[in-house]
């Protein structure tokens, strides 16, 4: 039974039974297709940067979610979120539900869930705090920047009864999940390799300089930096070219894209949770090799044009690859039988060549609130397919070949193990 259906019920044995009639209108019970406010389910929305309002304003479409307050350490943010859900929504959010502290929102006994879109180092912190304060999460990928986050955020979910939702929405889309069932299902003939369209790999170590710090209201810097380490000032950071210094990417930009495309070999190879065991990298190209022998390749370029996030599946009797097009190219031709794909999910202002579904995957995430049954990016599996990505960065910016065993999530490697973790800055400890 979902937490919305308990606190109607303990409302119900709370209150009795009224004396007198009431007369109360149709809405509030549902009626006349609308939804009733007890079956809504409340959102905090912490992170208010163009990536979080892309995913807001796909949940804002769902009848049954009610946004409820919006928070993030930039001023100008907070502002431009208030005002775009007036006009666009006719959504008023007051100055007493509008916060720099995302404490702020979780403390709140009314929110149901919260959407997590803050900069890559926050996202595992902010998801396992919003864990411990009871709400259900939607979080931004990459959703955690280390191994053993990842495996933390995953223990945190499963003590705390959570559902969580990684937005990697790809696997929620028809093309991407023909061409996994056509690889899962034995069609290619034995799977030999799985590859999946990454960045071209970058890493940065350097500050960039010292500019004066705003106003704590203006931009909170030392809650922007929270558990990552500190560093000076700089404007650059803050606005979103924070991408690729160490300190606050998962490694290298692997996961901006391989976070959507090693999850879809995953899933393929049916290893949702696991990871392969060795890996190594030559120039901008990353390979892996799974327990059972199926080659992972990540690389960024040599696709067919088929739009961005590209997974191809090679068998011994075939082959597919498919892009954020929505197109599909198979072989051989007596495959073209087994495409099923939606083209609703493609096009105009929901779908584009973005890969972005407008409905399923967030209300994948909204009816297993209800439910309490699994999201189909859930932690676990979110885990495995990070932990890949994070392993193979690895083996890039070490220069050499690691082994790797996903049960204990330890490499042969003694550097490369010391780097399975960081250290966060006080207090931001989980």
């Amino acid at each position: 039974m979902s937490r919305l259906s308990l606190s109607r019920r303990h409302f119900l044995k709370t209150t009795g039974i009224f004396a007198v009639p009431l007369v109360f209108p149709a809405k509030i019970f549902g009626k006349d297709g609308a939804t009733a406010p007890s079956n809504k389910i409340t959102l905090g929305f912490i992170g208010c940067g163009h990536r979080g309002r892309h995913d807001l304003r796909r949940m804002l479409r769902q009848p049954d979610v009610q946004l409820l307050s919006l928070c993030d350490v930039q001023q100008a943010r907070r502002n431009e979120t208030r005002d775009y859900l007036a006009k666009t929504y006719n959504i008023n959010i007051s100055a007493e539900n509008i916060y720099r502290h995302f404490r702020d929102v979780l403390d709140r006994k009314d929110i149901d869930a919260v959407l997590i879109a803050t900069g890559d180092h926050w996202h595992a912190h902010a998801s396992i705090y919003a864990a411990q304060a009871g709400k259900d999460v939607y979080s931004e990928k990459p959703c955690a920047i280390t191994i053993d986050l990842c495996r933390q955020l995953a223990a945190a979910m499963r003590r705390y009864g959570t559902i969580f939702q990684a937005g990697t929405q790809r696997r929620s889309l028809s093309n991407f999940k023909c061409a996994a069932e056509l690889a899962r299902s034995g069609k290619l003939g034995k799977l030999k390799e799985v590859h999946a369209a990454i960045y071209y790999l970058n890493v940065r170590y350097d500050w960039l300089p010292a500019q004066p710090l705003p106003e704590q209201d203006i931009c909170d810097w030392d809650m922007w930096l929270g558990p990552s380490p500190w560093r000076p000032y700089n404007y650059e950071y803050v606005k979103g070219s924070w991408r690729g210094h160490y300190d606050f990417d998962s490694g290298a930009k692997h996961h901006d894209w391989g976070a959507h495309t090693v999850d879809l070999c995953q899933w393929a190879v049916n290893a949702d949770g696991s990871a392969p065991v060795k890996y190594w990298a030559e120039g901008h190209r990353m390979f892996g090799v799974y327990g059972n022998g199926v080659k992972l390749v990540m690389r960024p370029d040599g696709w067919m044009g088929l739009g961005n996030c590209a997974v191809r599946f090679e068998g011994e009797d075939g082959w597919v690859e498919t892009g954020d097009s929505g197109r599909i190219a198979v072989y051989p031709d007596s495959l073209r039988d087994e495409l099923r794909v939606d083209p609703a999910t493609y096009g105009g202002k929901d779908g584009g060549t973005h890969g972005e579904d407008p409905i399923t995957h967030i209300r994948n995430f909204f009816d297993c609130v209800k439910t309490r049954e699994q999201p189909v990016c859930n932690a676990d599996i979110t885990a495995g397919t990070h932990i890949a990505c994070h392993a193979s960065a690895l083996s890039w910016l070490l220069k050499r070949e690691l082994t790797f065993d996903p049960k204990t999530d330890t490499f042969t490697d003694e550097q490369a193990n010391r780097m399975r973790t960081r250290e966060w800055r006080e207090p931001w400890i989980v």
